[in-house]
């Protein structure tokens, strides 16, 4: 399994926040669809505070701080930016990944890799740059172009990258039309949703590239369970779909924001490929 650790997190927590705290705890209840009755009673709070706290008000309690944050599912790299804007000190870390700290994370991250061999599985941040990565994702990272990631202008590995950047593996996706709106609106969501500025500058630059016609979502494709990701190249066909994990109760900054993306054969075909491969690479 290669493994792309790094030895320093690029996203380290905000050292000053520049929003107050009732428009940070404002927005989040907005982007949660939530109203101020709803979130007072799912933080057992009165629906009278919530509107005083958001109306700036009282000046709230650490505790209430958290308490409000965990009801909203505020990551924890924006939790540090709301007790920084009550005047509060940040609580949670963001260690690097090789950081001594992370040892059980990492050993959780790179099994996870590793038992889905023989097909590709990457861990990824919030901004889908790629962390680690297991060795099938390598072997089909080749099949789609040794200079593939060199000629995508980053030095990080990024999905998103991969994905809508001109030079990326548009060319080699057979179903593109079908999938790029449901793709890039869930890179959408995701970058509201997680509050990432990286991901949402990403979106910016990349859109420019985007043809018009290609992102609109085809009535079929959007029925489907899963959405599938088919690829062609050198005449080999194969038909993917992807399934993500995340860490649930993570307390570290950088282990709230891994996902792991793990992809699946689509038909059996895919199947046999990925595992002839396997064999193949330990035969060398």
């Amino acid at each position: 399994m290669k493994e792309q650790v790094g030895s320093r997190n690029t996203q380290q927590p905000s050292v000053v926040s520049a929003v107050s705290f009732p428009e940070l705890m404002k927005s989040w209840r907005k982007k949660r669809r939530m109203s101020q009755l709803e979130l007072g009673l799912e933080a057992g709070v009165s629906q009278r505070h919530v509107s005083f706290l958001e109306s700036g008000r009282p000046k709230p309690s650490r505790t209430m701080i958290l308490q409000l944050s965990e009801t909203l599912s505020v990551p924890l790299r924006e939790r540090n930016d709301w007790l920084l804007a009550a005047g509060f000190a940040p609580i949670f870390a963001a260690r690097p990944l090789d950081d001594p700290q992370m040892t059980q994370v990492m050993t959780a991250v790179r099994l996870m890799l590793r038992n889905h061999e023989p097909f590709p599985a990457v861990a990824i941040d919030r901004a889908w740059n790629i962390r680690l990565a297991n060795q099938p994702f390598e072997q089909l990272s080749a099949l789609l172009g040794e200079d593939l990631w060199t000629r995508l202008g980053s030095s990080q590995r990024n999905l998103m990258r991969l994905l809508f950047h001109p030079q990326g593996i548009k060319p080699y996706v057979t179903n593109w039309t079908a999938i790029a709106h449901l793709l890039w609106q869930r890179a959408r969501r995701e970058a509201d949703a997680v509050g990432g500025q990286e991901m949402k500058t990403m979106l910016i630059e990349l859109e420019s590239f985007q043809d018009a016609e290609l992102l609109v979502a085809t009535e079929e494709t959007a029925l489907l369970p899963i959405l599938p990701l088919a690829l062609e190249k050198d005449g080999l066909h194969l038909s993917l779909f992807t399934v993500i994990a995340t860490f649930g109760t993570a307390q570290d900054i950088t282990a709230d924001e891994l996902r792991i993306e793990s992809l699946f054969p689509a038909d059996e075909a895919t199947e046999r490929l990925f595992r002839t491969w396997t064999v193949e690479s330990r035969r060398q």
